[in-house]
């Protein structure tokens, strides 16, 4: 599946990610406060490469990376099930290509990508309050304030969207 980039009119790619992967992305992090907005408070920094696959999970959830004609990484998102919803996390778009349109064509190629991996009707994603960008294109992808999950940590400092899954009769 393909994607217009907002790079050059260019076009990218949602594949699995690649091990390589994280070398980069660990270049779009550098201080605790940027690693804590995306992987959340829990994200152990300093990190070591070790550290930071074993803090995304990346034996166990599904990783994704949108790459640009020339295969560098523009974007990168995790899907798995979450309470019968497809779960959108660690969603990030490459520093350069911010406020491009790059982060809204990777969520509309994660939620195409997710509808083939599980049989569920909603989508869902945790975002901080004050993570205004992310507020923003969450939104304008049609995710809505939802009531935040029973026991989960960071009530005081995230919301949780939803968004019904898109089917041929809508």
């Amino acid at each position: 599946m393909t994607v217009a980039l907002a790079l050059d009119s260019q076009t990218g790619t949602l594949c699995r990610a690649e091990e390589r992967d994280i070398d980069q992305l660990m270049k779009w992090f550098p201080d605790q406060e940027s690693v804590a907005i995306w992987g959340g408070p829990g994200f152990r920094y300093p990190f070591t490469r070790h550290s930071f696959a074993e803090d995304i999970g990346w034996r166990r959830t599904a990783s994704f990376s949108l790459r640009n004609p020339f295969g560098n990484l523009a974007a990168f998102g995790q899907l798995y099930e979450r309470d019968a919803r497809i779960h959108l996390a660690r969603l990030v778009t490459a520093p350069s290509l911010r406020g491009r349109g790059v982060g809204k064509q990777l969520i509309a190629e994660l939620m195409h990508q997710g509808m083939s991996m599980f049989s569920c009707r909603e989508y869902s994603l945790f975002v901080f309050r004050d993570n205004l960008p992310a507020q923003r294109c969450y939104r304008s992808m049609g995710f809505e304030l939802a009531e935040y999950p029973e026991g989960m940590p960071h009530a005081d400092v995230c919301d949780y969207l939803t968004r019904p899954v898109a089917t041929e009769e809508n």
